[in-house]
């Protein structure tokens, strides 16, 4: 501990405090995207509330700049920075199931699965996304989208309070009762306003559910994705189904036949029986081509959205766009095509998420997410093991991504927001509530302690 912020740190916390010399610190200090690498100069793995006030007075008092990492999958690694504190919620994984009352309570350092495994064995779960490895934090706190927001809301609109570490080190909840400005903020606002060390959320019931991914080749993408359009508003609230352009993934149990070609999927869950699901995703089926393979079938909730990890493990080259999507004209639809044909690497996608149904019956600004009138989020992800790569990946995403822009909203889900957006794009993707957040930051955050995030400054 030759450095003396990491030794006046560890008298203060409970966790490790990490400086370079570690033996550990380079594979703690890892992130997710592999095409990011920061070194902090010091690294505290907090354990309890505690340790993170602890953490935020050392950080602010020294002058450092302070980072937060939550679940750790952040895309623009905004978890860390370059020779500041990097405060690590890893660590703090804890989940209480409240079975009668239908609440969970969360800890930052959770990823979705973490509190999947703990709802699923009471018949429960959060709305949370599409990935188990997701960090629970993250996600909320950027809005949170997934097979659930059908029925149920975004993942904000479920949240009923957070305990909160502020700028000044101490520690408050806000709920609706309590500091409901900061609980307002907090929902869609991302990390600006302090360093929650808590979560509540509502709870509903999903048990087994009829899921999975339906394959066809891209000759037929245009056909797919138009009739997906045009089904989705009259689909039953609980079919959460999203549509993509991506590859078939060269690898087993996918068909050896099509490896590595492009293709359009259909990849849903719908909260209900087989036998039901079946019935409302032939109603779909039947107005299209032949799929290469349908797997839609019967499985455990948490089994969907774990599907996928395996393709997606940490380290891999990531650059991704979004944009809301209020719309998906024909002429976007073959704009769609027609970029996702140049895609350099198989694993790169275009996903469009539903953000219809119960999310959009919440008024505009009852919540810091503002673009409640939009039907997808939209996301592009260029994506590589290859670090050679990466700028290929980022020349595709961007060119994608300006080519369909046009077709869609101004605004994007800030948790597909890359550090590389022009700020005006914070602004837009707040709309109308990015004044009153900005004078929300201006009383708990006075100083832009917290600002490794999609900024957001405080007003005056």
């Amino acid at each position: 501990m030759s450095d003396p912020i990491v030794s006046t740190l560890q008298q203060a916390l409970r966790g490790r405090v990490l400086g370079p010399e570690a033996d550990d610190y380079d594979a703690v200090r890892s992130l997710y995207n592999g095409m990011i690498d920061k070194k902090p100069r010091v690294i505290a793995r907090c354990v309890d509330a505690a340790d993170v006030m602890a953490a935020v007075k050392q950080g602010r008092e020294q002058g450092l700049l302070i980072a937060i990492r939550g679940g750790g999958h952040n895309g623009p690694g905004l978890g860390s920075c370059d020779g500041g504190l990097m405060i690590d919620l890893s660590l703090m994984k804890g989940v209480r199931v409240d079975p009668q009352g239908k609440t969970v309570r969360v800890e930052p350092g959770c990823t979705s699965g973490d509190v999947d495994h703990a709802t699923h064995a009471f018949g429960l779960a959060v709305p949370f996304g599409i990935v188990s490895t997701t960090g629970v934090a993250g996600l909320t706190l950027g809005g949170g989208t997934g097979y659930l927001t059908r029925r149920h809301g975004l993942t904000i609109d479920n949240l009923l309070e957070v305990d909160m570490v502020l700028a000044d080190g101490s520690l408050v909840t806000a709920s609706e009762r309590e500091h409901p400005d900061l609980f307002w903020a907090v929902r869609g606002g991302g990390g600006n306003f302090g360093v929650v060390t808590s979560f509540l959320f509502k709870a509903h019931p999903v048990r087994m559910v009829y899921a999975g991914p339906i394959f066809w080749e891209a000759t037929h993408a245009k056909a797919v994705m138009s009739a997906y359009r045009d089904f989705l508003p009259h689909a039953p609230e609980d079919l959460g189904i999203f549509v993509g352009l991506k590859t078939v993934p060269p690898m087993d149990p996918f068909p050896k036949d099509y490896w590595g070609r492009r293709a359009c999927a259909i990849i849903g869950s719908y909260n209900g029986s087989a036998a039901d699901g079946e019935k409302i995703m032939g109603q779909l089926l039947r107005e299209l081509p032949a799929p290469i393979f349908n797997w839609m079938g019967e499985m455990p909730f948490p089994a969907i959205n774990s599907l996928f990890d395996a393709f997606f493990p940490k380290g891999l080259q990531w650059y991704w766009k979004g944009d809301f999507v209020r719309s998906l004209p024909d002429a976007a639809i073959d704009v769609h095509i027609a970029q996702a044909a140049e895609a350099p690497s198989d694993l790169c996608l275009m996903h469009l998420y539903p953000i219809d149904g119960a999310a959009q019956r919440v008024p505009k600004d009852a919540t810091a997410w503002s673009t409640r009138d939009a039907r997808w989020s939209m996301v592009i992800a260029g994506i590589d093991p290859e670090p050679k790569k990466a700028e290929a990946l980022k020349a595709w995403g961007r060119a994608y991504w300006k080519a369909v822009h046009p077709y869609n909203l101004e605004g994007a889900y800030v948790n597909f927001m890359m550090d590389d957006e022009a700020d005006g794009r914070v602004q837009a993707s707040y709309g109308d509530n990015y004044a009153r957040l900005a004078a929300v930051k201006a009383r708990y955050d006075p100083d832009n302690l917290f600002r490794v995030n999609q900024n957001i400054r405080p007003a005056g």
